[in-house]
């Protein structure tokens, strides 16, 4: 392990660290994953919302498209031209951006048309404000994905990933918004659009659509949200992403993945083991420390 293996890897888990923020303030400009099922029942149960919502897919098939474009464009360009990386991918995730954002306005526009029978209007303000937002944020993340993916199978390093550079980009793609799906949502779906229910109680069916659609001054706008995000979700979900690609590359940097192939296994299962059982220990001193939910405690009838 030198220096220049260890920078490598510490520029990696810096970059996947933006990456995981950006993503998960992304999605939630958008309102996409979890929380997008609750905006689109908004209008049909009476809460009609100025809340933009583009969900295409879920967060990791979506990512994984936007991350393989912008590799596959970079590709050509540094193949077929010669152009420098840096420029290459740029370009490339420009064209990411711009499928994201194309995405995001038929998306908002066929399905707030489609609620025009439950009073639920085409904001056109919202429209402009939130898709730059929405395509700036995904640059960012497709940058920063696809830069990671040119590292690990950089022609100049001593050993090679073995998938091509696109394919590495898709595996990332899919990751960052598993990661960002999973580990974001949670601060925005249970928290923001539910603040009149109790975090982390759970949400009846019946309750569905049931969101909050005023802010803290006038009608809360997906900005309201991302601004609220920003604070927590963000940088946990970076942080989430940060670890595993640092992690994940920091075992086969130490260990020679040609003749210590092994230790790199064993060395990951390690890891897993270790956070599995610090997450058993989290939940045990947080159920103790907080308890049940009251409803839950006997004193009212299931």
């Amino acid at each position: 392990m030198d220096m220049v293996s260890m920078g490598l890897l510490a520029a990696m888990g810096a970059l996947a660290t933006v990456a995981g923020a950006s993503e998960d303030l992304e999605s939630d400009v958008g309102s996409q994953s979890n929380p997008n099922s609750q905006v689109q029942l908004a209008a049909q149960v009476g809460h009609t919302h100025r809340i933009y919502n583009k969900a295409i897919s879920g967060e990791p098939p979506s990512n994984a498209l936007y991350a393989a474009l912008a590799a596959v464009t970079a590709s050509v360009l540094m193949s077929g031209y010669g152009m420098n990386a840096f420029f290459a991918i740029a370009i490339g995730s420009v064209m990411a951006a711009i499928f994201n954002g194309i995405f995001s306005v038929t998306a908002y526009m066929g399905r707030n048309t489609s609620q025009a029978r439950f009073n639920q209007y085409v904001y056109l303000d919202v429209l402009r404000t939130h898709t730059t937002a929405i395509m700036a944020h995904a640059y960012i993340t497709a940058f920063c994905v696809v830069t990671i993916s040119y590292i690990m199978t950089a022609p100049w390093l001593p050993i090679q990933h073995p998938f091509p550079f696109p394919l590495v980009a898709m595996i990332w793609g899919l990751a960052i918004g598993a990661i960002g799906s999973s580990t974001g949502d949670v601060h925005y779906g249970g928290e923001r659009e539910f603040q009149n229910y109790i975090f982390g109680a759970g949400l009846n069916a019946a309750n569905s659509g049931d969101i909050v659609t005023r802010a803290e001054a006038g009608l809360r706008s997906s900005i309201d949200n991302v601004w609220f995000c920003a604070r927590f979700g963000g940088p946990v979900t970076g942080m989430a992403f940060g670890l595993t690609v640092f992690l994940d590359n920091w075992r086969t940097t130490i260990f020679d993945p040609a003749t210590q192939g092994w230790y790199a296994v064993l060395t990951g299962i390690v890891i897993v083991i270790l956070f599995i059982v610090y997450n058993r220990i989290l939940e045990i001193r947080a159920r103790k420390r907080y308890g049940p939910y009251p409803e839950y405690k006997g004193d009212i009838e299931a």
